[in-house]
């Protein structure tokens, strides 16, 4: 009677049914089902918002379109990488308001980097006094709004400097007042573009030792003095072409004026409130980052790298930060995409980033969708390309499985 349960004829008629299970009773099928809904939902309502604004801009008489890039601004900004006057287009207004975002960002996050690795690092510290102070700034900086941190820095800081008159010099060549900082601009003449490829020469010799230093080193063990070496390489060259090609840069240098500083390159005190405020707040973030990554090092590895005979400077850089690293990435990442997405706060302290550009030039035309999408498309597209860099950077820091 068992046997008679396993006879072909059953086996065919079990399968047979098995081809036909309900649609409602497929969980596969339905899974797919729920999608596709899903989908054309979410595709219905973009269609609609979309019609609804084609709709709203006919009826107001404003159609969709860039042709208001071309107008005049007909405004000047405190602050630009490229040269604007009121006669520029807003097009270009709009690149240089990404520029100086772009700027503003980069020397923020290095101060945020550096700063973060040193205040973890301290945050670890079996002094009791600078781990505390590390502890107190951490705590201080993550518990006020980063708003509060740059009027702070803006109002309450660099107010204090001293009046064009009573400028502090370094050299006579570079002032500081409280209208900003004061340095020579370089002005290009034939033969500098020599000096450029001396430059960008030695910055690939000094990768290429780097390279070698290192393999030399996981091959013999010996340690090479890298940084002094690449500094001299870094330095020296491009100096040297610089001396034998007659001094193709001229300088132009800051001169006291009427009221002001004539001449040079000015760094205004609403980006160096900014960059310090914004690369500061930032660190403190970073400082945890880095103090966990460091704690998920097994300290075996500690102990083994000081029974070898390293010293703990040594270990710290060699064995302990190499293997945090590929804890610490992935969260730096965000704190790098914060940097970015924090400096439209720069408008309120007078600082012409893309943001507040975007704002004005929204008031004039009225192009609010436009100007909008052009601000989403921005950040949004110097997000992804932070992420792409860092994950790239992610994958070759990660341990290789065998």
């Amino acid at each position: 009677m068992a046997m008679a349960q396993g006879t072909p004829e059953n086996g065919v008629a079990n399968g047979h049914s098995h081809h036909h299970v309900a649609f409602w009773r497929d969980e596969r099928k339905r899974g797919l089902a729920a999608q596709l809904v899903v989908i054309l939902a979410i595709l219905a309502f973009g269609w609609y918002l979309i019609a609804n604004l084609l709709a709203n801009q006919e009826r107001l008489g404003i159609p969709l379109g860039l042709d208001f890039l071309e107008n005049v601004a007909g405004f000047q900004l405190s602050f630009a990488v490229l040269p604007v006057t009121l006669e520029s287009p807003i097009g270009r207004l709009l690149v240089v308001g990404g520029l100086n975002t772009l700027v503003a960002a980069f020397f923020s996050a290095i101060i945020a980097t550096f700063v973060g690795l040193l205040i973890g690092i301290m945050r670890l510290s079996h002094n009791w006094l600078i781990s505390r102070i590390a502890a107190t700034y951490i705590e201080i900086i993550r518990n006020i709004p980063l708003l509060l941190q740059l009027v702070f820095w803006y109002g309450g800081v660099l107010v204090t400097l001293p009046r064009p008159r009573d400028s502090l010099s370094a050299f006579d060549l570079v002032y500081l007042n409280i209208k900003g900082l004061f340095m020579p601009r370089p002005v290009p003449e034939p033969g500098a573009g020599i000096v450029l490829i001396a430059f960008v020469a030695a910055i690939g010799i000094a990768i290429g030792v780097a390279r070698w230093a290192r393999q030399r080193q996981m091959a013999t063990g010996q340690q090479f003095a890298t940084v002094p070496v690449n500094f001299a390489i870094v330095i020296g060259l491009p100096t040297f072409a610089y001396l034998l090609l007659g001094r193709p840069i001229a300088w132009d240098v800051p001169q006291p004026g009427a009221f002001n500083f004539t001449g040079g390159v000015t760094i205004l005190p609403e980006m160096t409130a900014l960059i310090i405020g914004l690369g500061l707040s930032t660190a403190a973030y970073v400082a945890e980052i880095v103090r966990s990554g460091i704690n998920s090092v097994s300290h075996g590895q500690t102990e083994a790298a000081l029974a070898l005979g390293l010293k703990p400077r040594w270990c710290m850089r060699l064995v302990i930060l190499p293997q945090a690293l590929r804890v610490m990435i992935p969260p730096m990442i965000s704190q790098y995409l914060n940097v970015v997405k924090n400096s439209t706060l720069a408008g309120f302290i007078g600082y012409p980033d893309l943001f507040s550009i975007i704002g004005t030039s929204q008031n004039q035309t009225g192009r609010a969708v436009e100007c909008v999408m052009i601000l989403m498309l921005f950040y949004l597209s110097v997000s992804l390309i932070i992420s792409v860099i860092m994950n790239w950077y992610n994958k070759r820091v990660m341990l290789v499985e065998r």
